[in-house]
């Protein structure tokens, strides 16, 4: 079966345990790239599928690796987090906008 995605690090280690053969290739910088905003749009799917936790840690590891490549410490994008949802609040109101006129 094809896939053409990035996957862990232990995952090429995970399938040679179970007695199967995977083919793999290091992606450069731009492939790189590519496929971690792939696999973000991935994992969002399936955390909306299937609202599952688990697939909540797989949302934040990309992120981590989508900060670290664009050299952005993940501290900065927490302080970024955290001004924004002073000027502008959280989402704990439930608040739905409708419309504006």
């Amino acid at each position: 079966m094809k896939y053409n995605k990035l996957v862990r690090d232990k995952i090429p280690d995970i399938i040679k345990q179970t007695g199967k053969e995977s083919l793999t290739h290091i992606a450069g910088e731009d492939e790189y790239k590519k496929k971690l905003y792939e696999k973000l749009k991935e994992e969002v799917d399936e955390f909306l599928e299937k609202g599952d936790n688990e697939e909540l840690g797989d949302i934040l590891e990309v992120i981590y690796a989508i900060s670290e490549l664009n050299n952005i410490e993940i501290e900065k994008i927490e302080l970024l987090r955290e001004k924004k949802a002073e000027e502008r609040g959280r989402f704990k109101n439930h608040i739905i906008l409708d419309e504006v006129k």
